[in-house]
Formats: structure tokens, sequence, C-alpha cells
């Protein structure tokens, strides 16, 4: 009677349960164009923005297909020994690694923009890649993204899919906490001289809500907290003026003041902070202001003292020669 064993062998392997969700922030330039950033803390594949699927951006991840050389044979064991036989079973696995390429939008020609990036660091993943497998693997450390904001003039927000990087899984779309609506509106900057000598003035420049008048204010302190400053993503930046190399910041009555040592023209510049930041925001302005001495009493009389100061060398040249052409004239009827 053949002696017969069963044995039952089994693995306990540890998974991540792969559930995409997604949080969606719209708004709305004043030209017309969508602004959208979305936010997922899993692994992504790309966006979907437009109904036909035209109008799409994805993300850093690329996907190659490899068999387990291991499968390529298998050890049949028996009472009478061991043999090695040709496996039926290959199995073929899907790899994921972040491509040099990075995040891309399509179409390339008037496409959606991608304005900013945010994630974690991490290093290259290229030493784990099998040497006879040849992809365009980052080389470097790369930005492992889960969030990205989007500029495009043609957003379909019905037919916006957050695509994973398992084929046919989509994420779950989640309203923010706070909303997820946010405005971009006008503004209007003003710069005037509004108090000088003859070596200074005083600049004063003021920023305002185009449509309704209302200051932008900019400075934070313990009596003036700003409260359109909601980030969303990892950049928060913060928004300022520029008159020159030198940094301003609006009050609480959106104005914001400097003195002038040099005369001449001068460019005020409003940088506003990026709508993933602040709620309401703001699209930039500029403003031109001229300073020169001229422009007061002081200045004229000034330049007039300067220029007869100067004159005098000249004054004196012209006067010897008048004197020494007087002495030399001849005087025709005194000597006929």
């Amino acid at each position: 009677m053949a002696f017969q064993d069963t044995t039952t062998v089994s693995s306990d392997v540890s998974v991540d349960v792969y559930d995409l969700t997604a949080s969606v922030y719209h708004a709305e330039y004043p030209d017309g164009s969508a602004g959208i950033a979305i936010y997922q803390s899993q692994p992504w594949h790309g966006y979907v923005l437009t109904e036909d699927g035209q109008a799409r951006v994805r993300g850093v991840w690329r996907y190659y297909t490899a068999r387990d050389t291991d499968w390529d044979t298998l050890v049949h064991a028996s009472s009478d020994g061991t043999d090695t036989v040709a496996s039926d079973a290959r199995p073929v696995y899907v790899r994921a690694y972040p491509s040099e390429m990075g995040p891309r939008a399509d179409p390339i020609r008037d496409g959606p923009v991608i304005e900013e990036v945010w994630g974690v660091e991490s290093p290259s993943p290229a030493e784990t890649i099998h040497e006879n497998v040849t992809v365009d693997v980052v080389p470097e450390s790369y930005t492992r993204s889960y969030g990205l904001a989007i500029r495009y003039d043609e957003v379909d927000r019905d037919a916006l899919e957050v695509q994973g990087i398992v084929r046919g899984v989509s994420a779950t779309i989640l309203e923010p906490d706070g909303g997820g609506e946010r405005e971009v509106r006008d503004s209007t900057l003003t710069a005037e001289v509004v108090d000088r000598t003859d070596n200074l003035a005083t600049l004063r420049v003021e920023l305002r809500d185009a449509t309704t008048g209302e200051p932008i204010v900019m400075r934070h302190d313990s009596h003036d907290v700003v409260s359109r400053f909601i980030p969303i993503g990892h950049d928060t930046r913060q928004e300022y003026l520029t008159v020159g190399d030198r940094r301003l910041q609006t009050n609480s009555s959106g104005v914001a003041t400097t003195t002038l040592t040099e005369p001449g023209s001068y460019t005020v510049e409003y940088h506003p902070g990026p709508w993933r930041t602040h709620d309401p925001a703001y699209l930039s302005a500029r403003a031109s202001v001229a300073w020169h001495p001229l422009a007061s009493a002081g200045g004229w009389f000034a330049l007039a003292f300067s220029v007869f100061w100067l004159s005098i060398p000249f004054l004196v040249a012209l006067y010897a020669g008048l004197k020494l052409g007087s002495f030399l004239e001849f005087d025709e009827e005194r000597y006929p």
C-alpha cells in the first residue's frame, strides 16, 4: 500500500486598499477661464477635464510590464527524485515608475496649463529596476505629487475625472472643508508723490478691488489679520508690492508708503498671491510715477543757482573778450 500525504501551503500578505478620493477646488478668472486645483493623498494617473476627453493632464507615473523569470522553470519532485520542467505559467507584472517626462498636459498647444505642483520629494527608484528593463525613469529625486493646480479655458465640472493608477479606478470627488469655490478679481493700483523736498519724496501707493473698491490688505500683525490667506497646497507665497528693488505691503486701508531718494521714473507693481493661497485672489496691476526735484520751487531755485554758478567762467571769458576787442579796435577817424 502506497503512502500518501497532503500538505496545505498558505501565505499571508499585507496589502493596502487602494481607495482613491480627491478634493477639488474651483476658481474663475475675470476673462472667463477656469482654475482648478485637485488634491488626492494616494498615487494617481491623470485628470480628464472635458466630456470628450481631449483635455487631460497626466501625472508623473508611467508603466511597463515584465515577466518574472523565476517562473520560467519549475522543479517537479516525486519519490523517485526531482526533475526540472518548463513552466506553463509565466506571470506578467505591471510596474509603475516615475517618468523623466513628469506631469504633462494635453493637448500641448492651447491645452491646460499646469500652474503649480505640490507633493513630497522622493529618491529615484532607478536602482530597483532590472538591468534588462529600459525605461525613462527619473534619474534623480523627484516630486511625488499629490496635488496639481491647472488653468484652462473650458473645464467641464460634470465630466471631471481623477483616474487612479489601477486601471478602471476613478476617485470619489469630495467637497473640501469650507467649500471648493474661490474668486479671482481684478485689482486697481494707483501711485502718487504726496510730499517732497529738494532731496526726498514720499510715494503713496493704494491698492483696491477693481469691482467693489474695497482695500486689498496684505499686512499680517496682531491688529490686522488677513482672512483671505487660506492655503490649499504647499506654496504659501505672500503677495507684495515692488518699487524698484524694494518690497512693500499694504495696511488695513490698502495703502503703502515709501521714501524716494533718487529722482527718476518709478514703476510700482502688484505681485498677487495665487488663488490657491488667497480667497479672494487678485490679478496683478502696475502703475508708474515720476519724481524730479524741478517739481518743487526749491528745485527750480537750485537749478537756477547751479546754472548761474556753472556759467561764471563763461561770463568772465566773454567780458574779457569784449574788453580786449574794445582795446584793439582801430579808430579810423583818429588815424585817417
